[in-house]
């Protein structure tokens, strides 16, 4: 259908029109698609007046804010804080004596989970309701409401106040305590750094109770058992008849060692008496002299050698008569016999010798023999008596050990050992930590201005609606011609122009609104008509979205404002469904354009001059038809060829766009379309929607006119009060 219309604008029986369309065209084709699908970045420039625009709303929020911060911490209970210091000292011995003495707990890789522990142990129960009983405190309760009181006293205590830190790197815990009462918060910390020292000294001391206790049951049954096994050694002790076995066989084992070496010698001895006695036997003179007897057996042959020399000397001198001979041979055989007397008494020796030396030898064997058979047999039961001897030690090395330890876990228990010290107490605050007001004031106000910055601009990303011009042109690429001021007094009911038209054409008003009113309207008809002064449009057409954006008061003000320059001007209400512009200029609605489309009336003959206009020309709308205005595209075709010489310019009010069929096909037949929407209201979408229909149909869009500015909407806007100030101090109306 759009194509169809835009096809008939474009025959050869409206050449004006025609070519019109054609300049539409070339103008559209030559802006780029892809332009329209780009929507620049917002400059700072407009985030800032945004927030100068909310600036009233922001800066009470952000003063209630803070005041209300101020009145609620100003009643708020004051708070004093007191801390009290703790040095735990892993360094230090846990006990007096024993291993504990001299054993110290090395800071290892648990620092961390230690003193975590540590922190955790200090707000236990068992730390807690000593100081809690000791000074009267309430308790907060763990769990649920009961009305069981015995359960409410067992529940388990915590203190709201209280709160252990631990500064990082450090072996230092910190117990801090709050309470309206400085002095009770000083009391309370020190109260709990004492108790979790008591508790500490209890648990060790529980635990080595514990230990005693488990330790005296077991050296019972080791007593038993080190008198079993002592009892054991003893019997075998007496069984063998010695005190220890190894030291009998020690014993046994050395005189063994010297049996041997007697008995061998004994051998060694007898072979050799043996060999000597044996050539003692054999007669020979060298026999004798290797025996214990020789060195006397050499002397006396020495001394037969001897008495031999001499008695041949003797001899040679003397003769076998002679008394020298007789003599000396008597003394030769006399040491002769004594010589062989001596070798039988040296032989029968040596047969002494050897047989005294056969029964020493078989002593020793026998000797030998008892002592390797004692030593054998005492060995033997050596191996029991170390393993008896072995238990008997262990019992009794374990027992005394065990009794040692008891000693020592009594003594060490009883020793309250500094590992954790108060290393600062606790002292009365001189100033309440709670409330800090001045703090809490300039928390508020800076959460309550970052809180209202974003809310304004989530209100405006959240708002879809038209308020800014630069917003607009970026986003449709298409111009705003003018912005009309809100007048307040038009709201509820619909301005009009009749009464008063004699002197103030307008609205026979003289308040700053309708005045800025005015000037807005020849502002719009200026920036649509001056622009193009070589080719100026000579018919528009004035839309908007949806209905009551104020189209049809722009549209009659419009006409007005260029009827007032002496130019012949046409207003046609082209909204044959819901007609207003007669309401708007005093007439009445009895005949129209229906009457043109329905009856075949003539146009020239239906036109009104409203009463002071006589530049202006209505065409009135007739009474409403839906038929008239299904027919209503050629019929305005034909009057709008007509008009084009009697007028300077033909303006056309039609129906809003979204939702009525004509009002497309009027766009196409125009030279230029006004788009009116109402600022701070008409959504984007809907007037997106708009420009795309009207730039399928090729349709010249002048631009848009938004309606019903505020100073507040924008930074263009602010100009608008001035007028006002303005015409009310030196503007003064004309009387009848």
């Amino acid at each position: 259908m759009a194509e169809d219309l835009r096809n008939q604008s474009l025959s050869p029986l409206d050449p004006v029109v025609s070519q019109a369309l054609a300049e539409r065209y070339t103008v559209y084709q030559a802006v780029p698609e892809s332009a329209e699908s780009q929507e620049p970045a917002l400059p700072l420039s407009h985030y800032l007046w945004i927030l100068r625009r909310h600036a009233l709303a922001l800066i009470t929020f952000v003063l209630v804010a803070a005041g209300a911060t101020y009145i609620v911490s100003s009643r708020l209970t004051p708070m004093y804080e007191s801390t009290a210091t703790l040095d735990v000292d892993r360094m230090i011995p846990t006990g007096v004596i024993g291993q504990d003495a001299n054993s110290v707990r090395a800071a290892g890789n648990d620092t961390d989970l230690f003193l975590t522990t540590q922190v955790e142990l200090i707000q236990s129960d068992s730390v807690l309701r000593p100081v809690a009983q000791r000074l009267r405190m309430g308790a907060v309760e763990t769990g649920k409401p009961t009305n069981d009181s015995s359960r409410v006293k067992e529940a388990p205590i915590r203190f709201a106040g209280l709160r252990v830190s631990r500064p990082p790197k450090t072996f230092i815990l910190r117990i801090t305590y709050r309470s309206p009462d400085p002095e009770f918060a000083a009391k309370v910390a020190n109260a709990v750094a004492e108790s979790y020292k008591q508790h500490l000294f209890d648990i060790r001391y529980q635990a080595a109770t514990d230990l005693t206790g488990f330790m005296a049951k077991q050296i019972d049954e080791l007593r038993a058992k080190m008198e079993l096994s002592s009892e054991a050694l003893a019997k075998f002790e007496k069984e063998t008849d010695v005190i220890s076995p190894e030291e009998k066989t020690n014993i046994l084992s050395s005189r063994l060692v010297q049996l041997n070496t007697e008995y061998t010698n004994a051998q060694a001895d007898r072979i050799r008496k043996e060999a000597a006695e044996n050539s003692v036997q054999s007669g020979s003179f060298e026999a004798l002299e290797v025996s214990t007897q020789g060195d006397q057996i050499r002397l006396f042959a020495q001394r037969v050698e001897e008495e031999q020399e001499k008695f041949g000397l003797i001899q040679s001198q003397y003769g076998v008569n002679h008394p020298e001979y007789k003599k000396a041979a008597a003394h030769l055989a006399e040491v002769q016999r004594q010589l062989e007397a001596m070798k039988a008494n040296v032989a029968q020796r040596v047969a002494v010798e050897y047989k005294d030396s056969v029964n020493r030898e078989q002593m020793l064997k026998k000797a030998r023999d008892e002592v390797k058979d004692e030593y054998d047999s005492i060995n033997a039961r050596s191996f029991e008596y170390q393993s008896l001897k072995h238990d008997a030690d262990a019992d009794k090395a374990l027992y005394d050990e065990l009794n040692r330890k008891i000693k020592e876990a009594g003594i060490n228990a009883s020793f309250q050992n500094s590992s954790v010290r108060l290393a600062d107490p606790a002292r009365p605050a001189l100033h309440p930590v709670f409330p800090r007001t001045s703090m809490n004031v300039m928390l508020a106000f800076l959460s309550s201005t970052l809180l209202g910055i974003g809310a304004i601009f989530i209100s405006e990303r959240l708002d879809h609606s038209l308020r800014d011009p630069e917003q607009i042109q970026r986003q449709f690429q298409t111009e705003i011609l003018g912005s009309l001021p809100m007048v307040k007094s038009w709201r509820g009911h619909l301005p009009s122009t009749a009464g008063g038209a004699k002197h103030r054409p307008f609205f026979g008003s003289s308040t700053g609104a309708v005045n800025a009113y005015e000037e807005a309207v020849r502002t719009l008809r200026d920036s649509i008509l001056l622009p193009n002064s070589t080719h100026r449009p000579r018919n528009l057409l004035v839309t908007s979205a949806t209905p009551r954006e104020g189209k049809t008061t722009t549209a009659v003000h419009l006409a007005i404002a260029h009827s007032q320059q002496k130019r012949r001007t046409l207003l046609i209400d082209g909204d044959l469904r819901r007609p207003g512009v007669y309401h708007h200029v005093g007439l009445k609605n009895e005949a129209g354009l229906s009457n043109v489309i329905n009856d075949g009336a003539l146009w020239r003959d239906l036109l009104v001059t409203p009463e002071g206009l006589p530049h202006l020309s209505v065409l009135p709308a007739g009474p409403p038809s839906r038929r008239a205005a299904d027919a209503l595209g050629e019929t305005l075709r034909n009057v709008l060829t007509e008009a084009s010489g009697d007028f300077d310019l033909v303006i056309c009010d039609a129906p809003p766009l979204l939702g009525f069929a004509e009002t497309l096909q009027l766009a196409s037949l125009v030279d230029g379309v006004v788009v009116v929407a109402l600022a701070g209201q008409t959504e984007r979408n809907a007037v997106g929607s708009v420009l795309n229909n009207l730039k399928r149909l090729k349709a010249n869009v002048i631009g848009i006119a938004l309606n019903e500015v505020r100073t507040d909407m924008g930074e263009r806007y602010y100009y608008y009060g001035y007028y006002g100030k303005y015409y009310s101090r030196y503007y003064k109306p004309l009387k009848d």
